[in-house]
């Protein structure tokens, strides 16, 4: 008989044997599934957990538990950490730094273009609000707060010595458009408290404060930050001046303390030809490094440029004053600059609020880096080395800068470049003291100047705003003389007797200054610069140095010689 098909007792024995490992395997696969799972949850656990604790993070947790656990009050852990964020970061380098939420949206705004408010960045020292900054075209600036003022009282509120918070102060600061807040503040020189009443209202963050032809072909812009839209309100005033007839630009970049990088880059750019370093840029991760060229498609290469600095020159006016000199594309004029040559990273914290980290040095096109020394968490030293150079004596001559000739490189051309500590000019203008007597820094520190500028416009009002321009405004106001014996009588009236020999001494500039405020309140900024620069020696040497040619390019012209 044949055999039957699947009859088991008439399969082969190897037969028998495959048949049978078959069916072990099958039965232990559940087996060896839970098996690979168990393998892959452990695999991820020891993948995803985390770092052992360093000894410091350790002892930070212990402090916070003891805190919580122990602390003879109840304390808010979150607010503890809140506060130690900034003077930690104040550890790694001056310019590391916090921002929390809260106050995310109004510094942020700054660089962005606007934001409401009265228009001050303000610090608090030693239980008092004083006034860092008064934004330019802020309703505090009209009113005449200064920097250095010291806010005591809001709306008949006492602020000073009650360990006030910022977000205290930006609480009673801020309010409604159209609503209006009294401040009382100390000033130093003054001895009675003054009193201002602001109306909150926009804030103007335009980048350019003045754009105007000075002299022949000869265009002058002034910058007062790099934001967002510098480099399209470059642009758009650029065409302007050469509409208008100018050739040549004087670009001032005093008091620009930075912002943005990259509208420096694109205006570094309009000037240089293709392939020209503008700025490097090296960190920790050599991967991240970068070189960032010109293109050459720039619609200025032709155009002759003197920049002008000073000592609060910084960060991304740096980057732009370096490309210029380095590359013997353009003159710088002035005083040394800051020296801020670290790069912030802002990043984002799950709550909204933001750091921003240095993770980076910039090197200008030869390779300097021009920032300052400092010593970590001793910000204090840092931050007072611009009044160490007045101490010194460099304010008034370069011989007394602090120079690090061992950081020497070249330009371009071969000229000598020194790094380390700011932008060193091609042509140093010595701080401008003409006038600058017992009386002029008496009714200056009072803010008479300004007061009686604004007094002179409300009363004046209605015939001034009959002026379309500078010249027009210049032809309604009385003559010097009467300006000056006006003044002095507004100033005897304030508690600043008349001293004739010294009210003569600085009679140019005290009326220059007033006509100068009464322009930019009939007619904007833009009026005050035409009006002021007139008595600016950094501005007239940079007029000069343009009609002797030493803004020829290449620049042969050396500082150091």
């Amino acid at each position: 008989m044949l055999p039957i098909s699947g009859d088991s007792d008439n399969k082969p024995k190897s037969e028998h044997k495959v048949h049978n490992k078959r069916l072990l395997s099958r039965q232990w696969l559940p087996v060896w599934g839970a098996v690979l799972i168990v393998v892959g949850m452990i695999l991820e656990w020891w993948l995803l957990m985390p770092e052992p604790l360093s000894p410091g993070r350790k002892k930070l947790d212990e402090i916070f538990e003891l805190i919580a656990d122990k602390y003879v009050d109840p304390v808010d852990l979150d607010s503890i950490i809140e506060l130690a964020i900034p003077g930690l970061l104040t550890n790694l380098d001056p310019h590391s730094v916090y921002i929390s939420a809260d106050n995310r949206e109004e510094v942020d705004g700054e660089l962005e273009g606007s934001f409401s408010g009265i228009g001050i960045e303000f610090r608090i020292e030693n239980d008092k609000i004083v006034v860092a900054e008064t934004i330019s075209g802020g309703p505090g600036e009209k009113v005449g707060l200064l920097a250095g003022d010291r806010i005591i009282e809001i709306d008949g509120e006492n602020v000073a010595g009650i360990e006030i918070d910022e977000e205290g102060v930006r609480t009673r600061l801020r309010g409604e458009k159209g609503s209006s807040v009294s401040l009382k503040v100390e000033r130093d020189g003054v001895d009675n408290p003054l009193s201002f009443e602001i109306v909150r209202g926009d804030v103007p963050m335009t980048s350019i404060d003045a754009a105007y032809v000075i002299d022949d072909n000869i265009g002058y812009l002034k910058i007062n930050r790099f934001s967002r839209n510098t480099y399209s309100e470059f642009l758009q005033s650029m065409a302007q001046l050469m509409t208008d007839g100018a050739q040549d630009f004087i670009i001032d970049l005093r008091g620009n303390v930075g912002g943005y990088m990259e509208p420096a880059l694109l205006m570094a750019n309009e000037f240089l030809s293709r392939g020209m370093n503008i700025v490097s840029t090296r960190g920790r991760n050599p991967a991240f490094d970068e070189t960032v060229t010109s293109d050459g498609n720039g619609g200025l290469k032709g155009s002759r440029v003197v920049v002008v600095v000073d000592e609060l020159t910084a960060s991304a006016s740096e980057i732009f004053s370096g490309a210029m000199q380095d590359n013997d594309r353009g003159l710088v004029v002035g005083r040394r600059t800051f020296g801020k040559g670290l790069v912030q990273q802002p990043i984002e914290l799950e709550d909204g609020s933001e750091i921003r980290l240095t993770i980076q040095r910039y090197y200008t096109p030869s390779g300097r880096s021009i920032q300052k020394t400092y010593k970590r968490g001793q910000n204090t030293e840092y931050e007072e080395e611009i009044f160490e150079r007045y101490r010194s004596g460099e304010m008034m001559s370069l011989d007394s800068a602090k120079i690090n000739f061992d950081l020497m490189f070249n330009s371009i051309g071969g000229r000598q470049l020194y790094g380390g500590g700011g932008i060193i000019p091609d042509i140093f203008v010595p701080n401008d003291t003409v006038g600058t007597n017992s009386y002029y820094v008496d009714v200056a520190r009072r803010g008479l100047i300004r007061k009686f500028a604004n007094e002179y416009v409300s009363l004046n009002r209605p015939q001034l705003m009959k002026a379309t321009d500078v010249n027009e405004l210049i032809k309604l106001l009385p003559s010097n003389d009467i300006l000056l014996w006006s003044f002095a009588d507004y100033a005897k009236m304030n508690g600043v007797a008349p001293r004739w020999f010294y009210i003569n001494n600085s009679a140019k500039l005290i009326v220059t200054q007033i006509k100068a405020l009464i322009a930019y309140d009939i007619l904007g900024r833009g009026a005050y610069y035409k009006i002021y620069n007139s008595i600016d020696t950094n501005v007239r040497e940079a007029v000069d140095a343009l009609k002797a040619g030493k803004a020829d390019f290449p620049i042969t012209v050396n500082s150091t010689e």
